[in-house]
């Protein structure tokens, strides 16, 4: 065949599927493997070896071993391109091989017994010395016999000193290129290729856009106050240099503008098209805060509003509505150090978008018994089948959000968190009182299903606490409970951009995840 990818290139829909169509040059340096985890319509492993500009490749449903008394099924399927080496992501379902991928191995190889590995292919044995970070030493594929047309391998490794016995892929589930497993991948699948890039430019970032530098450089150059373009926005920023939060250093306005900024393409899918409840401590976080929902009058005409229908006299008449990355600048320059969001949308603000978990600690909850109680809903969550992900609050709690689908009342969620909170009590009573006044509860933890109503909220993700340092409520994943460095109040505004950077957003799976609340029995 004159195009070695032609198989390939002719099972998929390059306007669809992420993953790259090939044209990269090889590399002049020794020949490459990888090896990719891939749960499509059945768990296996994908095993490939650069050859000759492309990569050959089998599929291993129990993944490769370095137990020499183990024999795998491979079945010899297309060549890949080269760009494969570095795929990972979300293939989406109904394409072929839709499912998620991870770069489970990776690494050098070199063909023993042969100078020309794609005739040793042809002929039905290849011997490879592979130099990964899992896998090392002598892998042997034999063709085998097959009545049924397939191309069908075995896959062994040799007795040498890499030979581990009773190794199994299963037992090391992580990705060497970014850490992540394939439930975090395919939770938040942070980088696709564009195929109709160049090799060197198809990897990119599903995460917003950042902000850049040019705009941060600009808030510095400012003095005292002045007026900001960013986001397209111009912006009048005062009192610059004031400290509004203690620390050593203490974290100033500007600091705080600069992380608002950088962190809006991020926050705002989560506070878009929602009232917004703003938390303002104009005089820092060490001084009394207050409530502030109404919408100012002097505020710029390009700040998103929304009348609500249902006020009576007295109450908030007009509310922000934080449609775009400059309003959560406006909000921090507006003195609001912390971002609540409605629950429900503005057009439909009687029908929550999430069900809201609020683990909330008594003064004798130890942060290990707030574990306990975060895990004990991640199994159930697990056993429900139920979509959800905590976030720390960034001071001594741990929150839990469930998108749901359109048509659920505040009641209706309420009822749902309630039932479930009051089956994971059951199994620690003595962990968790169900007194509603602080003095009653005996410093006991409480598991609030209150919050579950009509402008009552929980502060939204990535929004800064009023605590000296700045620290910020920060999304984790449901593994991330088993760390044993985590804190409620780990992260600030100082460093949860280098953590967004490498980990990504874990929240992002919410987006589009609205489901049905299931019966709890």
């Amino acid at each position: 065949m004159s195009d070695p990818l032609e198989v390939y290139r002719r099972k998929r829909d390059f306007t669809r599927t992420p993953e790259p169509a090939g044209g990269e040059t090889p590399d002049a340096g020794a020949a490459r493997f990888v090896v990719q985890r891939h749960r499509a319509s059945r768990l296996h492993y994908d095993l490939r070896f650069e050859v000759d500009g492309v990569l050959v490749s089998w599929a291993v449903p129990k993944g490769p071993t370095l137990d020499p008394s183990a024999r795998r099924l491979a079945m010899h399927v297309e060549d890949h391109p080269i760009e494969y080496l570095l795929f990972e992501g979300v293939i989406p379902s109904g394409e072929y091989g839709g499912g998620d991928v991870i770069v489970w191995d990776t690494g050098t190889w070199e063909p023993v017994k042969t100078d020309d590995p794609r005739a040793a292919v042809k002929a039905g044995e290849l011997h490879a010395e592979v130099h990964g970070e899992k896998l090392r030493g002598r892998l042997v594929l034999v063709r085998r016999e097959s009545d049924d047309g397939s191309d069908a391998w075995m896959l062994l490794h040799k007795h040498d000193p890499h030979a581990v016995d009773g190794w199994d892929a299963e037992d090391h589930p992580r990705s060497v290129l970014s850490g992540r497993t394939n439930d975090e991948v395919a939770a938040d699948p942070h980088r696709l290729w564009r195929s109709e890039a160049p090799a060197a430019e198809a990897s990119v970032s599903l995460l917003p856009d950042p902000l850049p530098d040019e705009a941060i450089d600009a808030l510095r150059g400012l003095g005292k106050q002045g007026t900001w373009e960013v986001f397209g926005r111009s912006l009048k920023v005062t009192n610059l240099d004031k400290v509004l939060f203690p620390g050593d250093p203490p974290v100033t306005k500007r600091e705080l503008l600069a992380y608002a900024a950088r962190v809006a393409p991020v926050a705002v899918p989560y506070l878009e098209g929602r009232a917004l409840n703003l938390h303002r401590y104009p005089d820092g976080a060490d001084s009394k805060g207050f409530w502030h929902k109404q919408r100012p009058a002097h505020a710029p005409d390009w700040l998103g509003e929304w009348d609500n229908p249902e006020a009576d006299d007295g109450e908030t008449t007009t509310y922000v509505v934080a449609d775009e990355p400059a309003a959560l600048v406006w909000a921090a320059n507006f003195g609001a150090l912390e971002w609540h969001p409605w629950t429900s949308r503005i057009e439909a603000p009687r029908e929550p978008t999430y069900a809201l978990i609020d683990l909330d600690p008594g003064e004798r909850t130890t942060w290990d018994d707030l574990l306990v109680l975060a895990r004990l809903h991640r199994t159930a969550l697990d056993h429900l089948g139920v979509t959800a992900r905590p976030k720390v609050t960034g001071r001594r709690g741990i929150q839990i959000w469930i998108p749901v689908v359109p048509g659920y009342s505040f009641d209706d969620t309420r009822v749902w968190v309630e039932k479930l909170s009051k089956t994971i009590g059951q199994v620690v009573p003595e962990l968790v009182s169900w007194k509603w006044e602080v003095k009653e509860r005996k410093g006991l933890a409480r598991l609030d299903y209150t919050q579950n109503a009509i402008n009552k909220t929980l502060v939204g993700p990535y929004s800064p606490r009023p605590a000296p340092g700045a620290p910020v409520s920060v999304p984790l994943t449901w593994d991330e409970l088993d760390d044993p460095d985590l804190r409620p109040d780990r992260w600030t505004v100082r460093s949860v951009l280098d953590r967004l950077e490498t980990k990504g957003d874990p929240f992002r799976v919410l987006l589009g995840a609205a489901q049905e609340l299931p019966e709890i029995s």
